[in-house]
């Protein structure tokens, strides 16, 4: 009895086929996935530098009226020290004088609280920037680890890149909530 020749050949052919098309559609998932959480890196890193900005600048604000504050105060306490003096000597203290130093003070109450107001706005942004710079290594981790996935040829790695992606997601969305 004759032995049927199957066709072995043309079936390793399907085979190999297949796994290539398989896994140049994985690929282009890992690629595209990548492509995605680069973009979403590139808008969490424009965030967190924008916030990082506005927080130094909120902070020198904060600066300026501090040193505004210091400079009422020292007039404050030149006008105080000619009045005593005045008084000290019998001399008449002039009710500018007396309406000055009254005004330095209150002056420097609302200096204090816009001084305080830009202080918390640039806490507020620093905050606001580690949120978003959070996302930004996130993204950053789940982009590499998309790549060794496509080095080692293991899906898990990618579906583990696409979980820190998801949680870079989170931050990017909490940062925007936030702001």
């Amino acid at each position: 009895m004759e032995e049927s020749e199957v066709p072995l050949e043309q079936a390793q052919e399907d085979i190999h086929h297949h796994a290539t098309q398989a896994k140049k559609r994985w690929t282009l998932g890992v690629a595209l996935s990548s492509a995605l959480l680069a973009g979403l890196a590139a808008i969490c890193s424009l965030l967190a530098g924008h916030h990082a900005n506005e927080a130094m600048i909120e902070q020198i604000k904060s600066s300026d009226e501090w040193n505004y504050y210091q400079a009422k105060g020292i007039k404050a306490a030149v006008l105080s020290a000619k009045i005593e003096l005045l008084e000290a000597a019998g001399k008449a203290v002039s009710k500018s004088d007396e309406a000055k130093a009254a005004g330095y003070e209150s002056e420097q109450k609302d200096i204090s609280e816009k001084a305080k107001e830009l202080e918390k706005s640039s806490e507020t942004h620093l905050h606001t920037h580690v949120i978003f710079a959070r996302g930004v290594t996130l993204f950053q981790v789940a982009i590499a680890v998309a790549a060794i996935s496509v080095l080692t040829n293991r899906r898990r790695f990618w579906l583990l890149s696409l979980a820190f992606g998801a949680v870079g997601v989170f931050f990017l969305l909490q940062g925007l909530l936030v702001a």
